[in-house]
């Protein structure tokens, strides 16, 4: 017999699994321990039991799923960052304790078909706010969400196989991402004179930028000597803005040589800097962040997003998403004639697969000199 300790409800419980008959059976035992403060009691209960332990006539594992999933999140809180338990907790809490509440089941319970019905309901309902069905990538997020604690559940030796293994969703749906040409990245530019966002939008479309990079930046991350621009800090939110001296992956730490535009932008706000530092006195905010208010507040993410919104309404733009900034990059670039594998380096992808599905389809001008190439070598 083994045992653990787990957390429900903010109480101690000992998790008992044996074997009987051949099979794995579980008993959730629970000590009336409050989590705070009695850890090391709760230690000594669980000693005690295992020397003691209860019958095994009674020990089927009665805990409901919701309930197993609220345990299953404090504990992904101990092993990931902040940002990913923040996406785990909000899906969870959107969508999935919802309806297991008010179809409440035993985990032992549950089975494909009654998995199967849970998403078939997603996918019927929709999104919380009713504007239309739940995306095909939603719905992935939701089932990985869900999988994980019933894969936990199964390590844990409290059911014998995961029930969401062979769950059926819609097949994805390919997203075609929108782009600015050349020509209307020039009319954004002349729309944003004097913005808040200005510089911040034309240092991300000018080197093709997640938001999380652009934010990153800090003053470290320019050297004004060689005139390069390193990306090496992130800023990403879910609930919490998390500033993070790293990036998304090892490929997109990377490094630009600043075009003389650039270095003057970095330069112009480096000296606005020293200015609003003098003129706030001791009500500046220090902050080693480019992108920022005038007393030295950097700007949240969320604000970015709906503030770039509101310019392009205002000035009757066509509609695009800041990340499509970066979009617009690698598509300009590609009409230049760079090849994927010069995007992919440029965009900070860790294979070029990623690029060629993202850009392949826009790299229109490589293709057609491959077929007047082609043509020529045929008919001349």
């Amino acid at each position: 017999m083994t045992g653990s300790l787990q957390q429900k409800n903010g109480k101690y419980y000992i998790v008992l699994s044996y074997q009987d008959d051949g099979k794995w059976k579980t008993k959730w035992v629970a000590t009336g321990l409050d989590v705070k403060g009695n850890k090391r009691k709760a230690e000594e209960l669980l000693r005690a039991t295992l020397l003691d332990p209860p019958q095994k006539e009674s020990s089927e594992c009665d805990i409901l799923f919701h309930e197993y999933i609220e345990v299953w999140l404090q504990r992904a809180k101990q092993r990931v960052n902040i940002v990913t338990y923040e996406g785990y907790e909000t899906e969870v809490r959107r969508y999935v304790l919802p309806y297991f509440k008010d179809h409440p089941l035993k985990l032992t319970d549950l089975n494909r078909r009654k998995m199967q019905n849970f998403f078939d309901y997603l996918i019927k309902t929709g999104r919380k706010d009713g504007r239309g069905p739940l995306s095909p990538k939603t719905l992935r997020d939701i089932k990985n969400v869900v999988y994980q604690p019933l894969k936990e559940a199964v390590k844990d030796e409290l059911i014998v196989s995961n029930p969401c293994e062979f769950v059926e969703l819609p097949k994805p749906v390919r997203f075609e991402a929108s782009y600015y040409n050349a020509k209307q990245m020039r009319d954004l530019f002349n729309a944003i004179k004097g913005d808040v966002l200005e510089p911040m939008i034309k240092i991300t479309a000018l080197f093709g930028l997640r938001r999380s990079e652009a934010l990153g930046i800090k003053w470290d991350s320019i050297d004004f000597e060689t005139g390069r621009l390193t990306i090496k800090h992130t800023v990403v939110v879910v609930k919490t803005i998390v500033e993070k001296d790293n990036t998304k992956n090892k490929s997109s730490r990377r490094s630009f040589a600043l075009t003389d535009e650039a270095l003057q932008l970095f330069k112009e706000l480096k000296e606005a800097e020293a200015e609003n530092r003098r003129f706030f006195g001791t009500g500046y905010h220090e902050s080693e962040y480019v992108f920022k208010w005038q007393d030295g507040t950097p700007f949240r993410p969320d604000f970015v997003t709906r503030h770039f919104k509101m310019l392009l309404e205002k000035n009757g733009l066509p509609p695009i998403r800041f990340h499509e900034l970066r979009h617009s990059c690698a598509s300009m670039l590609l009409n230049e004639g760079f090849s994927l594998k010069d995007i992919q380096a440029y965009m900070g992808h860790a294979d070029i697969t990623m690029t060629a599905d993202l850009y392949g389809h826009l790299d229109v001008a490589r293709k057609e000199m491959l077929s007047r190439n082609l043509a020529n070598s045929i008919f001349q």
